[in-house]
């Protein structure tokens, strides 16, 4: 592969593969201990009414497919095109990656429950489910927060930046993501899934989601879901902070440039991510920053759609309509294309 830009991000979307795959046997075995009277459980789904099952499947079937060709084709885009092999870009592949890898996780599996009578899932199955779609959710936190640590160094440092965001930080910051994804992840399916479950099996969601199956729970899951809400609190917030801190520096440098013209443009370079930014931490803050589990299911569920199916599908669209870089690139591709 020619391409080094593109090379990175595969690596280590592999790489976090590959994490999570060796510790599915061992997560397996770790959520067989206590749940004797639960083989599986039973998604209720998004909605109980008949006349809207159809229609809604193919809503969402809409939604995957954009989701898939946007972030894919984002993907290429920054491969064909070597302006694009900048850091901002590197990290945008990799948030291409992720949102296709936590839609995937989600997407098919409630697609089915549209069009079938099986709504069923494994125990283990679920403990599975939920495992990566916390990865990919905790590593996309950490990735928008290292991608607002990028625009600050551009705009804040411009001369420094090329040294200062080197390849070698880049990819320490990537990794350190997964990693974070997966050290959470770990902790929590483990806690989780290793409560008893011996009552009800129907999860009133479309999803393995940790609120609903905490419900589902016959012994107490305080400590659990103090847990639960410790972590997410500690990733959410220390993230946010990150994003915060730097765009008050970015703040800071744009209204210290006297042209009106200068200060929208240096903006612009930024607009992008916080609006990506602001849509994803918001929803996300919302559904696992709440110290009560007691919570309104028919909310969650539009919520939940929002962040495992919207914002994934928003993201390509966001940055490419936003940026001037990509709309370009986009241009020349088609205008090439006709030329030929």
């Amino acid at each position: 592969m020619d391409h080094p830009q593109l090379q990175f991000p595969l690596f280590i979307f592999f790489l976090g593969i590959y994490l999570t795959t060796m510790s599915t046997p061992h997560l397996v075995s770790m959520v067989k201990k206590n749940h004797t009277s639960v083989t599986e459980f039973i998604f209720l789904g998004f909605t109980d009414h008949p006349e809207l099952q159809i229609p809604l499947f193919l809503l969402f079937l809409l939604i995957y497919a954009v989701t898939l060709v946007g972030n894919l084709g984002m993907i290429l885009l920054i491969q064909i095109d070597s302006r694009l092999h900048t850091p901002m870009y590197f990290f945008l592949s990799n948030l291409s990656l992720l949102d296709v890898a936590y839609s995937t996780v989600i997407a098919p599996r409630m697609l089915i429950t549209f069009v079938t009578e099986n709504k069923a899932i494994l125990f283990n199955e679920c403990a599975v489910q939920f495992f990566f779609f916390c990865v990919a959710v905790s590593c996309e936190c950490c990735l928008l927060a290292a991608m607002a640590y990028d625009r600050f160094t551009a705009i804040c440092s411009p001369l420094l930046y090329t040294v200062i965001m080197s390849r070698r930080l880049c990819i320490l910051l990537v990794v350190t993501a997964y990693l974070c994804g997966f050290v959470n992840a770990l902790v929590q399916t483990s806690l989780i899934f290793n409560l008893s479950f011996c009552g009800s099996n129907v999860i009133d969601h479309f999803f393995c989601d940790v609120l609903p199956v905490l419900k589902l729970s016959c012994t107490d899951a305080h400590m659990t879901h103090n847990v639960h809400f410790t972590l997410s609190s500690i990733i959410v917030i220390s993230t946010v902070l990150t994003v915060l801190v730097s765009y008050l520096y970015i703040l800071a440098a744009i209204l210290r440039i006297k042209s009106t013209d200068g200060r929208r443009k240096t903006f612009s370079t930024c607009a992008s991510h916080l609006t990506a930014v602001t849509i994803f931490f918001g929803t996300v803050a919302f559904m696992y920053i709440r110290p009560n589990y007691k919570f309104a299911v028919n909310e969650d569920k539009i919520i939940s759609v929002f962040y495992t199916l919207v914002i994934p599908m928003l993201n390509p669209l966001i940055y490419s309509l936003r940026n001037k870089e990509v709309k370009d690139v986009m241009k020349r591709m088609i205008c090439g294309e006709r030329n030929a």
